[in-house]
């Protein structure tokens, strides 16, 4: 098979290619950094979201535990249910 003047031409040399490789190099560094902020970001809100849950539960134990204190002292308590 034989390339035309104009195919020839569009041919890439090996230095061209190696610039090309260390420009494409560079952008995937940044998208790299990108990716690993946004991950670094949701990894922060989840410990916040899961120590939140945590103060959330521990609360929700001690108003359970006043709330049988006062079952047990025979108070007729009516605490509405969700339907």
């Amino acid at each position: 098979m034989t390339l035309t003047p104009e195919q020839f031409n569009l041919l890439v040399t090996k230095d061209e290619f190696k610039r090309g490789l260390e420009d494409a190099k560079e952008e995937i560094k940044m998208e790299i950094g990108k990716v690993l902020t946004v991950v670094d970001t949701i990894a922060k809100e989840y410990e916040d979201h899961k120590t939140e849950h945590l103060s959330n539960q521990a609360a929700h134990d001690r108003f359970e535990e006043r709330v049988e204190k006062l079952e047990n002292k025979g108070l007729e308590l009516k605490i509405p249910t969700r339907a």
